[in-house]
């Protein structure tokens, strides 16, 4: 599913506009960057946790020429831990 197609289903189910939809999800969406820019979680009970933590620096090998050892920076990376609601329905027979 696409950004296009979540928002024709958000619509529907919602009883909103695409117009309208597309302005919660973008919303959303800018609210939950803006939260873990800061270093801030974002949990949605039973949907799941946003979270942000620190990858160490580390060395690697470049992929154009596996004998050249690389340094690769430390950054922060954006993960995702689904919650128990949201896990039962994935894993729900159908």
């Amino acid at each position: 599913m696409n950004k296009a197609e979540l928002i024709e289903k958000m619509s529907e189910k919602a009883g909103m506009t695409k117009a309208d939809a597309k302005r919660a999800l973008d919303a959303f969406m800018a609210t939950t960057e803006e939260c873990l820019k800061k270093g801030n979680s974002l949990t949605l009970i039973g949907f799941g946790t946003f979270g942000v933590t620190k990858r160490a620096a580390r060395k690697g090998h470049n992929p154009q020429k596996p004998k050249e050892i690389i340094n690769i920076p430390a950054k922060n990376v954006v993960k995702f831990s689904a919650g128990a609601t949201l896990k039962k329905a994935v894993n729900k027979k159908k």
